[in-house]
């Protein structure tokens, strides 16, 4: 059973006064890197890259893909901090655990959240290798209760109530899609709605039918959580899916989907994404002052 546990707020500082004590990077921009993403790290300059078991208060990740380091560094003159691998549900963390570092990063000044994650084609018109700018998200273990707010509101975060509606910020949506033409990769990238289901298991036939009928365009295990807490929080949020497998729809189809898969396409496409995230970053409208 999952635990609902709450993290205090003094909880999320001391692990950012340590932050602050190690390195002298004060990040605008954070980037959580899904399965086989890591590499998004790696042109980082100026590194300084902590293990996240010397963080005080960090979880541990333990899936395949998700190197778990957190690394500091400038990426073409703008201070960044990245996620080199993310927690889950899946994995026995409480949702207050999966979300924990998103809240780090607001008291770090951090003041615009990058998700990416390797997820699914529910939609017929995706392929593998695609890459889906998330527009919106369909949030299941949310609507059956699993929820990172539930519990006593911390009012130094955020309210109560938190909308959710263009939580996927629409000025660097329709930024990332302008580099996508410069780039002349828009016959590789959609615009779509991601569903988060809670794994580790794969869908089901029925699950994967229910799902497009739902409206879904992709379908993964992570992602919601962390946006959730980063709009209740007031960060502004950029989401992409690498599609890394199509997600089988039909009694017929004998193809089977398999993690080694997943990070077999995210290599392939390492590099487009590496780039397309970084003239993201490069163009976006951001304070950098370090002080």
């Amino acid at each position: 059973m999952f635990s609902m546990s709450q993290c205090l707020h003094k909880d999320y500082q001391k692990t950012v006064d340590w932050l602050i004590s190690q390195t002298q990077h004060r990040p605008k921009v954070a980037i959580i890197c899904g399965s086989g993403l890591s590499m998004l790290a790696d042109s980082l300059q100026c590194q300084d890259c902590f293990k996240y078991s010397d963080i005080p208060g960090f979880p541990q990740s333990t899936v395949q893909g998700h190197v778990g380091k957190l690394v500091f560094g400038e990426l073409k003159g703008k201070t960044c901090v990245c996620m080199q691998g993310r927690f889950h549900m899946y994995e026995g963390h409480s949702l207050c655990k999966v979300t924990f570092p998103v809240r780090v990063f607001k008291l770090l000044g951090v003041e615009t959240l990058i998700v990416t994650n390797a997820a699914g084609s529910i939609a017929e018109s995706y392929h593998c290798g695609d890459i889906m700018i998330i527009k919106d998200h369909v949030n299941f273990p949310g609507l059956a209760g699993l929820n990172p707010l539930s519990g006593p509101n911390d009012d130094k975060f955020g309210p109560r109530f938190p909308p959710m509606s263009g939580v996927y910020d629409k000025d660097l949506r329709k930024l990332a899609f302008d580099i996508c033409k410069r780039m002349g990769v828009t016959q590789f990238v959609h615009e779509g709605v991601y569903g988060m289901v809670g794994g580790p298991n794969f869908e089901s036939i029925a699950e994967a039918m229910l799902l497009h009928k739902l409206g879904v365009d992709a379908v993964g295990m992570s992602t919601a959580p962390e946006v959730l807490v980063a709009s209740h929080c007031g960060l502004r949020v950029f989401g992409l899916s690498l599609i890394t497998n199509k997600v089988v729809k039909s009694y017929e189809n004998s193809e089977t989907t398999n993690h080694e898969a997943v990070l077999e396409m995210s290599k392939i496409r390492s590099e487009m994404i590496q780039k397309l995230i970084t003239e993201i970053i490069i163009h976006m409208d951001i304070n950098n002052n370090e002080a």
